[in-house]
């Protein structure tokens, strides 16, 4: 019997994680079709495929769902008309939330994920922006550059901040400095992993016990597995004990 449940228990994983695969191939094609939509299918003059492309094959899409996804886009006979929506609600534990979603049918969107929110326990709707600051935000892999090269770089180019983490240097402008700010960096360093206009908190909701902690985690998880749900924020400060513990 053990061996059985162990054999099921992986299969089970196994097919969670072929799911969570196709969900996220299939948000990334989305991002690669828009991209090409709103800039053109030549990757050297439109960066936002650039970085979407990018993005794919971080995430090991097959190159011929990346040439899909870029032959759709450049075909005047597709339809499809996305629309970037930002959503906000609060969630567990009256975490502020952010959702950010590629959607070509909002009546679609909106009430799948009201029922998220409602059978969570949250509310959506309700405004949370003011406990967020817009900023541009890129990361670089460790690798093109020392904490000292990156920072300066960095300032340079015109960026507010810079921070060198374990996994990434971390780079912050001003939302309207984004485009100048990537360009000059990337024409220096490569491509980045993420270029992108961010939220970040301002305000933090603590998080101090763990049932709240795993409410909140299931929640974000619930949501990303919409498949028109690009991006999760919140403004959660889990406490360290209980990261540990997840």
């Amino acid at each position: 019997m053990s061996g059985h449940s162990q054999f099921k228990n992986i299969m089970n994983r196994k097919g969670a994680q072929d799911k969570a695969r196709a969900r996220v191939f299939s948000k990334c094609a989305r991002e690669i079709t828009v991209a090409v939509k709103t800039g053109g299918a030549d990757p050297n003059s439109n960066p936002r495929l650039r970085l979407a492309i990018q993005n794919a094959r971080s995430e090991n899409m097959p190159k011929d769902n990346i040439e899909r996804a870029i032959a759709k886009g450049s075909q005047s006979a597709d339809t499809s008309n996305y629309e970037e929506v930002r959503y906000e609600g609060y969630g567990p534990g009256h975490v502020a939330i952010i959702v950010e979603a590629l959607t070509d049918n909002r009546a679609r969107t909106a009430p799948n994920l009201r029922a998220l929110f409602t059978k969570r326990g949250g509310s959506f709707g309700d405004t949370v922006l003011f406990n967020f600051e817009k900023i541009g935000y890129l990361e670089f892999p460790l690798a093109v550059a020392t904490a000292d090269a990156m920072f300066e770089e960095a300032l340079n180019a015109g960026a507010d901040d810079v921070q060198t983490t374990e996994a990434a240097h971390e780079i912050t402008c001003k939302p309207e400095d984004l485009g100048a700010v990537r360009d000059a960096l990337e024409s220096k360093l490569g491509t980045p992993n993420v270029a992108r206009i961010d939220w970040k908190p301002t305000v933090e909701t603590p998080i101090t016990d763990l049932e709240t902690a795993q409410k909140l985690m299931s929640f974000v998880e619930d949501l990303n597995e919409d498949d028109d749900v690009q991006r999760v924020i919140t403004n959660a400060d889990i406490a360290e004990d209980i990261l540990a513990q997840l």
